[in-house]
C-alpha cells in the first residue's frame, strides 16, 4: 500500500510539472489566436485563396440562452417583490468546506525521467515523442517554476456545501 500511495504522489507531482508548462502555452495561444484572427485583413464576402491556406469571413446567428444575471434582471423587472427575495437568497453567505491533497516532494529527492515520460504515455504520446518533448517540457518548467512556489503542492478532491 506504501509503495502504491508512493507511486501515485509522484505521478501526481510529475504531472503537475508537466501541466504547467502546456498550461501557459495554452493559455498564451488561447489569448493570441483572437488577435491573430483579427489581424487577418479580409472583407465579409471576400475569400482568401492562397497557395497553401485559404480564409474568409462567415456570419452565423444562433440562439443563445440567456445568462443566470440577464435572467435575474429581466426576472426582476416582471416580479419585483420575489426578485428582492432571490437576490437575498443569493447575496447569503453560506460555508463551504473544501478538502485539498497537500503533496510535494521530499527535499534532495527528485522526479525521474522515466516517471515523467510513464506521463506523457499515459496521454496517449509514444515513447519515441515522449523522449523528444521530455527535454523541452522540463526545459520550460524549470524556468515557471523560478516564478512560483513548488515546495508543497495542493489540489481540491471535494466540495461539501
Amino acid at each position: 500500500m506504501e509503495e502504491t500511495i508512493e507511486r501515485k504522489v509522484i505521478e501526481l507531482v510529475a504531472a503537475d510539472r508537466i501541466d504547467v508548462p502546456i498550461s501557459s502555452m495554452s493559455s498564451k495561444l488561447k489569448r493570441r489566436k483572437p488577435k491573430m484572427a483579427q489581424g487577418i485583413d479580409i472583407e465579409f464576402g471576400q475569400r482568401y485563396n492562397g497557395d497553401r491556406v485559404f480564409a474568409y469571413i462567415k456570419d452565423e446567428d444562433e440562439m443563445k440562452a440567456r445568462g443566470v444575471k440577464e435572467g435575474i434582471v429581466k426576472f426582476a423587472e416582471e416580479f419585483p417583490k420575489y426578485a428582492a427575495i432571490l437576490k437575498g437568497y443569493i447575496e447569503e453567505q453560506r460555508t463551504i468546506r473544501e478538502r485539498y491533497l497537500v503533496y510535494g516532494m521530499r527535499e534532495g529527492c527528485l522526479v525521474t525521467a522515466d516517471d515523467y515520460r510513464g506521463i506523457m504515455m499515459n496521454l496517449g504520446f509514444t515513447e519515441a515523442t515522449s523522449e523528444r518533448l521530455y527535454p523541452e517540457l522540463m526545459n520550460i518548467s524549470r524556468k515557471l517554476r523560478k516564478k512560483r512556489d513548488e515546495g508543497i503542492r495542493s489540489i481540491l478532491i471535494e466540495q461539501v456545501i
